[in-house]
């Protein structure tokens, strides 16, 4: 999960700062307010379709998004785990 998150950490600023980058190369008329305006709404855009698919993945793989759990774990362990972690 920790790898996740620092990747998304460095993809995110990373894609936001080649489209300005990009942009500044092929549209060298737009002011920067149009580069960042374009780069913002283009990583915007990147960040609804990855979790619009995070959404479907969850949707398809489970019969009953709300109260579907893994095969082993229970309410009891599910319960055990969250007052382990919090402490």
């Amino acid at each position: 999960m920790l790898l996740t998150l620092a990747s998304g950490a460095l993809f995110f600023p990373g894609l936001f700062a080649l489209s300005i980058w990009a942009l500044h190369r092929l549209r060298p008329g737009w002011t920067e307010d149009d580069c960042l305006t374009v780069g913002t709404r283009l990583v915007s855009s990147v960040q609804a379709v990855l979790a619009t698919w995070a959404g479907l993945t969850v949707i398809i793989s489970c019969k009953n998004v709300v109260s579907d759990r893994s095969s082993e774990e229970t309410l009891e362990t599910s319960l055990s785990d969250a007052s382990s972690q919090q402490n």
